[in-house]
């Protein structure tokens, strides 16, 4: 009868040792084999979904060539153009001699340009000028985080809902802005760096306009109904005072009235 003999019975022989190490090569290759198939498959899905953001920032790009009104959602931009708009920001702060003089820039091009627009800005030049820049730069900055600029965007649409923006208005000012980006710095105000302005200028005005549309009318419901809760409770507390000056009144007209029966009564008195 036939008898298998396992390695581990000879554990001293030559073969049995070369036999051992066989496995173990056997075994460390299937390991690297199966962490080559797991490290080529996460490859894969990262290549996928890198693939799958690209398109969704090309597709945010393409719609955002013109304003966006109808509805207001997260964008994400292709990286190299955030990156390349963000360049050409710093650039443009950088050939200012201020930060004011960067926003004084800002709003001279769309209030200068622009006499249609003039109307929209009532605070005093200095300080709008200071709002612009702030304003850019806090949307600039949150540009490649497609949830920061949505809420940095929404603020700022909640912040002008006493403005009457328009997709024409919109317009006029995103073009006001582009030239001024041309003229001041040239070459480095790249194809790039156009598109990304242009894609978020148009996403800011679009969320502008939505904003006001869907929330202003609920704002204006709540401030009637505040208003008018306000007027109800302010007469309810006028009656009660004037029910209190009623009630003073009584007691004193009483008070009266038994000061003079007294007085009868001790005149009746004496008379006897």
């Amino acid at each position: 009868q036939a008898h298998t003999v396992g390695v581990e019975c000879f554990p001293s022989l030559p073969w049995a040792a070369h036999l051992a190490m066989a496995d173990e090569e056997e075994i460390q290759e299937e390991t690297e084999y199966l962490e080559e198939e797991e490290d080529g498959a996460e490859a894969v899905e990262e290549e996928a979904e890198g693939e799958e953001a690209e398109e969704v920032a090309d597709a945010s790009v393409a719609s955002l060539k013109e304003v966006q009104d109808k509805t207001f959602v997260e964008v994400r931009l292709p990286a190299d153009v955030v990156a390349e708009s963000q360049q050409a920001w710093q650039a443009f702060i950088s050939s200012a001699s201020s930060r004011e003089a960067a926003g004084e820039a800002l709003f001279a091009a769309v209030f200068d340009s622009a006499p249609s627009l003039q109307s929209l800005f009532k605070t005093p030049r200095s300080v709008m000028a200071m709002r612009f820049m702030n304003g850019f730069n806090s949307i600039i900055s949150a540009a490649a985080r497609p949830s920061a600029l949505k809420t940095q965007v929404e603020t700022l649409g909640f912040q002008h809902l006493d403005m009457e923006v328009t997709v024409p208005r919109v317009v006029i000012f995103r073009d006001a802005i582009i030239d001024l980006f041309d003229m001041e710095m040239g070459a480095r105000f790249t194809s790039k760096a156009k598109l990304g302005f242009m894609a978020i200028l148009n996403y800011v005005g679009g969320a502008y306009i939505y904003i006001r549309r869907e929330y202003a009318v609920r704002i204006k419901v709540i401030n009637s109904s505040w208003r008018t809760a306000n007027n109800k409770a302010a007469d309810f507390m006028d009656a009660g005072e004037e029910g209190a000056e009623g009630g003073e009144g009584g007691e004193g007209g009483e008070g009266e009235a038994g000061k003079e029966g007294e007085e009868a009564a001790k005149a009746e008195a004496d008379k006897k």
